[in-house]
């Protein structure tokens, strides 16, 4: 299993308790540790979880620690990272706290090579790339300095920020949770721009998916057997829920004098100054002065950015940055998985969510099982 992530965890659970040793490599929720910032909390609720089997699950943490689900609603992310170590240990999940470098075929199974040096052989090989190398920087930022911009998924602590002035770019909540975090870290002055209206500030409910997760579980390949409207439909319920309506709890925390939004426009153009600042012009000619700019501008899958999988891509059919797989995530080299986020177009947007992970893992191990 290469990746201890939601995906990798959730499998491994599964796979050792069906009696199939198994190898878990990686840091333990280590883009969760090291990509995510302090303060941040999560849009779902009690009900997800880990666990394929249904007994180690989020509520079964928060009563073995003696909480109630009110007490940690929204769920910040430490207390994701606690459930996720009481999961490892209720689990018995060894992890390996090394990256994989590379691998490949031989003798009908995999060689492992590590940045530890080890080599290890494996019958099959399970990889959950996440997403922190798929990170989506719009052609106008590229040229810019290293210094005057940075990715959500690199920006994690803000200190440094402290009366600055920052332009964050996108819409969703990673953008608005940032402008929250930023200016409550004492920034002198945030803009936000995006594209689209101004977003709902509302409780939502994540309850649709759990019939999506239902559905792809008991008929294998549903979501690529869905007819295209159907199939836009559920994508645009997913933009509606997650990216034109944010969670509430933001409000308060935005209402400030500093904070400016700037719906329904675009960056047109940037340029850095010898003194590290950007001057950026947006596409109705408005014009901005900024220290730092922050894209909040999302992922796409690219499965050629990841760099273990280098000695073997030749033999992987892909489609759009998708590894093309089959109904158990098998992809078109024999023995080699691939789950997570990668196999959201095979399988849904649902599965670039943690909530889909309990049932990624059933249908790989099921599959390894036969």
């Amino acid at each position: 299993m290469i990746g201890a992530g939601p995906y990798g965890l959730s499998l491994a659970a599964r796979a050792i308790e069906r009696g199939i040793p198994t190898t878990v490599l990686g840091a333990p929720m280590g883009f969760w540790r090291e990509n995510m910032p302090t303060g941040m909390f999560l849009r779902s609720d009690a009900s997800w979880h880990l666990d394929a089997s249904s007994v180690h699950t989020f509520r079964a943490y928060l009563e073995d620690r003696g909480l109630q689900a009110e007490e940690v609603d929204p769920i910040p992310i430490g207390v994701v990272l606690d459930y996720t170590d009481w999961f490892i240990e209720r689990k018995h999940i060894v992890v390996q706290d090394d990256r994989v470098t590379s691998f490949a075929r031989a003798n009908g199974g995999y060689d492992v090579s590590c940045a530890s040096g080890r080599r290890l052989t494996a019958e099959r090989v399970v990889a959950a790339p996440g997403i922190a190398r798929f990170a989506v920087v719009p052609e106008w930022a590229r040229a810019l300095p290293p210094e005057t911009t940075s990715h959500t998924v690199d920006l994690v602590k803000f200190d440094e920020l402290a009366g600055k002035r920052v332009l964050i770019v996108g819409g969703r909540q990673s953008a608005y949770e940032w402008a929250a975090l930023i200016a409550e870290h004492g920034a002198e002055r945030v803009d936000i721009v995006h594209r689209h209206d101004t977003p709902r500030f509302e409780f939502v409910s994540w309850k649709f998916v759990d019939a999506l997760v239902d559905n792809t579980l008991a008929h294998r390949g549903w979501w690529r057997r869905l007819p295209e409207a159907e199939r836009t439909a559920t994508q645009r319920r997913f933009w509606e829920a997650g990216r034109l309506t944010l969670e509430p709890w933001l409000v308060p925390r935005l209402d400030r004098p500093n904070v400016q939004r700037w719906p329904n426009h675009q960056v047109a153009h940037a340029l850095a100054e010898g003194n590290s600042r950007v001057k950026v012009r947006l596409q109705d000619g408005a014009r901005l002065e900024v220290d730092r700019i922050v894209l909040a501008t999302g992922y796409r899958s690219d499965v050629a950015r990841v760099p273990y999988l280098a000695g073997v891509l030749d033999h992987i059919h892909v489609t759009d940055g998708h590894p093309d797989l089959d109904e158990s995530f098998q992809s078109s080299l024999p023995g080699l998985y691939m789950t997570g986020f990668v196999a959201t177009r095979d399988f849904g947007p649902f599965f670039g969510f943690m909530r889909a992970a309990p049932a990624s893992a059933r249908l790989i191990v099921e599959d390894l099982l036969r």
